[in-house]
């Protein structure tokens, strides 16, 4: 039996705390693998645009700063480093670090793993019959009339888990899957084979809960009073066993706090279906159990995995067009009237809505009456359009916006400069047959390994009829409650559709939810608009609510006019709802029948 694996995260997402890793060595406590996150559906076009610019570029600068601080202390203490910041270009991002290597009078082994970037082959797999049907729409890919910027299938763990066992100190990937960085060093230490489902759902859930960073150590935790104090959390620290049970913990000392709150907050976020799908496992998220493991130490029990599906998933990004976004400031009385003869003589000006291929007009409206000061009484309207022509959509628009100021109504004035627009690209999720992805390992000694396919692989599971949820029956006495205080929720994005896990502290409490919270109240809790469906999964085990508005983001967050693009603040949107709840519910207090979501 192995010892468990110390398996540290030190970013969430391009531009995380570029001090993380030396915070995370400094701490008391060693850790035997650092890992990073940085690669979003975004991000991906984030690089491609660096790379047109400079075709050695394509990968997350901001890791080798970090490396800057610690590489001698990685190579000193044996401490392995496995992230996902090659992007677009794992190879150049792998040779910058044998160049810091050299700066410091040392050499260090480094693996690369690829496979994923599809782009040069897209046309002939699609003329070989992939579609590359759009997961929401079920569309074919040809239908976007568009050629891809990017496209990348997402690989699995043993990639990773290969270069490690062959000796390589860094591991670099390109679009690998983020539980992925987990899973790989994880079933190299402890010996796993690409059958062991149970520890690799076990690992697929810690990297999971430890893949964005400080969100699962209080950031964005909407508890603010269960925190210590306002300091930056540590970064999070997952303690792989052999059986893939883990423990979620962090340094001592450093901010923050590892809770069952923070550790199911994390769990539920960006989560699409009960059955959570890898390249090398389908976990069971109503298999996840938490106890409490002592001070900031969160235990994860044994999780249920099967095979995975013989086809992953890719992520296709194309050009979309332009876009361009103004806000005009509206003060005082009827601001629905001012918006709408702003938004009447500005498309006046520019000849019409229908020249842009989408138009939206947002009014944020101020509770304007009786305000106590002149900005109480402001209130915002957001304009945004997208098109071909990036004249229109540019300078033309936002100059005609800045031309109402002395035409339009009282009280108006823009809040934004004329700009010329941008660029914005389309994210096109689809699923492939992975026969057709080539993983390989390029070795630090010029040796390539080409990974073989999965040797066991199953029809992707749904999720199945609800089991009911039974409660005593309540009086029928009802009262106003918000929300926020009955449950804790997080949001967020995937792809074109928004999540939002919910969770609360009893028994009592969450089969009343389950009741509330259907797929056909939240549409009218969440204010969606028409078209928009919610598509339902519930974790018992978590006393959890897993709520995906499929739709609601559009063709995803880099083309999404809405103003949370990815959808943060839908979760505690949702929690501020007032609505009418049994009054035997009232007065209980977050530790309720000894579930403490706080040490």
């Amino acid at each position: 039996m192995t010892r468990p694996l110390r398996i540290a995260n030190c970013s969430g997402f391009y531009g995380d705390l570029l001090d993380a890793p030396r915070l995370l060595l400094d701490g008391p406590d060693p850790i035997d693998v650092l890992t990073g996150d940085y690669l979003a559906e975004l991000t991906m076009l984030i690089l491609w645009k660096s790379r047109q610019r400079d075709p050695d570029a394509g990968y997350a600068t901001t890791f080798l700063r970090q490396m800057e601080e610690v590489m001698g202390t990685c190579l000193e203490r044996g401490i392995q480093v496995v992230v996902n910041a090659g992007g677009l270009n794992p190879r150049g991002l792998a040779a910058e670090l044998r160049a810091q290597a050299r700066a410091l009078g040392r050499s260090v082994d480094v693996a690369v793993v690829e496979g994923d970037d599809l782009i040069t082959h897209l046309p002939d797999l699609m003329a070989k019959g992939e579609p590359f049907t759009h997961l929401d729409t079920g569309h074919p890919f040809a239908s976007a009339g568009r050629s891809a910027l990017t496209a990348n299938a997402y690989l699995g763990g043993f990639g990773i888990a290969e270069a490690l066992n062959r000796g390589a100190q860094f591991v670099v990937t390109g679009r690998v899957t983020d539980a992925a960085l987990v899973i790989g060093p994880a079933a190299a230490h402890h010996g796993w084979s690409r059958t062991d489902f149970g520890p690799l759902a076990g690992a697929l859930v810690a990297g999971h809960v430890i893949e964005c960073g400080t969100q699962a150590t209080g950031g964005n935790y909407c508890f603010l009073d269960e925190l210590p104090d306002a300091r930056f959390p540590g970064f999070p620290i997952a303690e792989v066993a052999a059986d893939g049970s883990a423990v979620i913990t962090k340094q001592p000392g450093s901010g923050g706090v590892v809770s069952l709150g923070t550790v199911t907050a994390q769990l539920l976020y960006e989560v699409d279906r009960r059955h959570y799908a890898n390249p090398d496992v389908v976990a069971d998220f109503s298999s996840i159990s938490l106890s409490t493991a002592g001070p900031d130490r969160v235990a994860i029990g044994p999780v249920t995995g099967q095979a995975p599906a013989q086809e992953i998933k890719v992520a296709i990004n194309y050009d979309g067009g332009y876009r361009n976004q103004m806000s005009v400031i509206l003060t005082g009385a009827d601001p629905e009237g001012k918006a709408a003869r702003v938004r009447a003589m500005l498309f006046d000006l520019l000849g019409g809505e229908e020249r842009f291929s989408e138009v939206a007009v947002d009014l944020f409206a101020a509770d304007w009456r009786d305000a106590s000061t002149n900005e109480g009484a402001i209130s915002r309207l957001r304009i945004v359009v997208k098109g071909e022509d990036p004249g229109l959509v540019g300078r033309e628009f936002s100059r005609a916006v800045v031309s109402l100021t002395l035409a339009s109504v009282p009280g108006m004035f823009a809040d934004t400069p004329p700009s010329a627009g941008s660029a914005y690209g389309v994210y096109w999720p689809a699923l492939i047959d992975r026969s057709h992805v080539h993983e390989r390992v390029l070795l630090e000694n010029g040796m390539t390994v080409i990974l073989p396919q999965p040797p066991v692989t199953v029809p992707l599971p749904l999720d199945g009829g609800e089991m009911p949820v039974v409660h005593p029956p309540f009086s029928g006495e009802t009262a106003p409650m918000l929300l926020g205080d009955l449950c804790g929720a997080r949001s967020g994005d995937k792809g074109g559709n928004a999540n939002v896990g919910v969770w609360t502290f009893d028994d009592d409490r969450y089969a009343f939810l389950v009741d509330l919270l259907t797929p056909e109240s939240v549409p009218a809790l969440l204010g969606l608009p028409p078209g928009v469906t919610v598509r339902r999964s519930l974790l018992p085990n978590l006393r959890a609510i897993n709520l995906v508005c499929v739709g609601l983001l559009g063709e995803g967050v880099a083309s999404s006019t809405r103003l949370d693009p990815q959808a943060k603040g839908l979760g505690e949107y949702l929690r501020s709802r007032t609505v009418e709840v049994p009054v035997e519910l009232h007065g209980r207090g977050r530790r309720a029948e000894g579930v403490a979501t706080a040490q």
